[in-house]
């Protein structure tokens, strides 16, 4: 499962490629028609903004910690961290 950050860089990349889609007049794409030269760009974009929609939700999640100010309360957020983060949380009493 992608990290918030890995899904990011995904829907770079995906949005990056699309726009190859319709340019491409080497290679295995030149031999596409424009409707599959577009159904595959189409297809990068929706699978794009996928990616970018959890990456969004789990910047949101992870930024929401703070129990205190209103935020998630703190096993939501060690959940949304343990699925969607790049660092875990220390555990509590440890000797570091």
């Amino acid at each position: 499962m992608p990290t918030g950050p890995e899904h990011y860089v995904e829907a770079e990349r995906l949005t990056d490629q699309a726009d190859t889609w319709m340019n491409a007049d080497t290679g295995w794409k030149a031999g596409l028609t424009i409707a599959e030269r577009l159904a595959y760009r189409m297809a990068d974009l929706a699978t794009a903004q996928v990616h970018a929609t959890l990456a969004g939700a789990a910047a949101a999640a992870i930024n929401d910690h703070s129990h205190a100010e209103g935020g998630m309360p703190i096993e939501d957020f060690d959940a949304w961290v343990k699925v969607a983060g790049v660092w875990q949380r220390k555990p509590k009493g440890g000797d570091d």
